[in-house]
């Protein structure tokens, strides 16, 4: 299909179907959209949004730009928790095992630090000899005996993304919910998911200061999940203050082990309280 074409509907305000969206997906992937032809179409998304069906064509064209990870050879629901990234934001650590203790697989692609959000990636790395970069095989051969896995994106899922994503942050199109949604969606459904738990963050400290839009960006994120067939929910919270007691890759980590051996104090205590909160709603989605 004709690029030019494409960005034009667009610009105009026009509805794309899926054949131009997957056209654009392919393309991108493939390199025969050229960095400036992506990028005026991504502007063109942020300015005139796209609609429901759009979003959804979108998410799918970047989530068949790669592979999909299978567990249907493990007896047990599989879920994930995705969070929009704060100050602290720690839960990740706790959330994975619990849940795995109870029963639940948990394979969490995690990502890296993004502005000034902390990355679940960042701090499993402060802890020596913790491997983030892990084959899909033996990922999931960890998922099968632990019952989670804790690692980094690969280049086999959902690469669009990693393209779209430079582009959008060069061309100051990050803030754009369909956008975001199609980012986030496209690797979470990658990972053959029954359930997932969403925290959108508020706040100062926080991507989507207003609620409105964290609200907007929870409401989003559901509806496309649940469209493809996995359980989704959203939990807003507030990041107007650092969650927790540390800050910092290693203090986050010393934090998250103190607080799974009970070891507790009260400025602990709001780290316990939304991950018990998070992990409670994914076991309530897995039935």
């Amino acid at each position: 299909m004709n690029q030019q074409e494409i960005i034009r509907k667009k610009r105009d305000g026009e509805i794309l179907t899926s054949q131009e969206i997957n056209a654009f997906v392919s393309g991108v992937t493939d390199e025969a959209w050229a960095d400036y032809q992506t990028s005026a179409l991504l502007m063109a998304m942020f300015v005139n949004g796209l609609s429901p069906d759009e979003q959804n064509d979108l998410t799918r064209a970047m989530l068949d730009s790669g592979e999909r990870l299978d567990f249907s050879d493990i007896d047990a629901p599989v879920a994930d928790k995705h969070s929009t990234g704060g100050v602290g934001d720690k839960t990740s650590l706790i959330i994975a095992p619990i849940v795995a203790a109870c029963g639940v697989a948990v394979p969490m692609i995690s990502g890296r630090g993004l502005g000034h959000t902390g990355g679940t990636l960042d701090k499993l790395e402060s802890i020596a000899g913790y491997n983030v970069n892990l084959a899909t095989a033996k990922f999931k051969r960890i998922v099968k005996t632990c019952g989670f896995a804790m690692a980094g994106q690969t280049a086999k899922i959902a690469p669009a993304d990693k393209k779209l994503y430079a582009l959008r942050d060069a061309t100051a199109t990050i803030e754009s919910i369909p956008l975001i949604v199609a980012s986030i969606m496209s690797k979470k459904l990658a990972e053959g998911l029954d359930a997932l738990i969403l925290d959108v963050k508020t706040g100062s400290g926080a991507f989507m200061k207003e609620f409105d839009d964290a609200k907007e960006l929870a409401e989003a994120l559901c509806l496309t999940g649940n469209a493809f067939g996995v359980r989704t929910e959203a939990v807003i919270s507030d990041m107007n203050q650092p969650l927790g007691k540390y800050v910092g890759n290693s203090l986050e980590v010393y934090e998250c082990v103190k607080i799974l051996r009970g070891e507790i104090d009260m400025q602990m205590q709001p780290t316990l309280e939304l991950s018990i909160e998070l992990a409670a709603r994914m076991l309530i989605l897995c039935g």
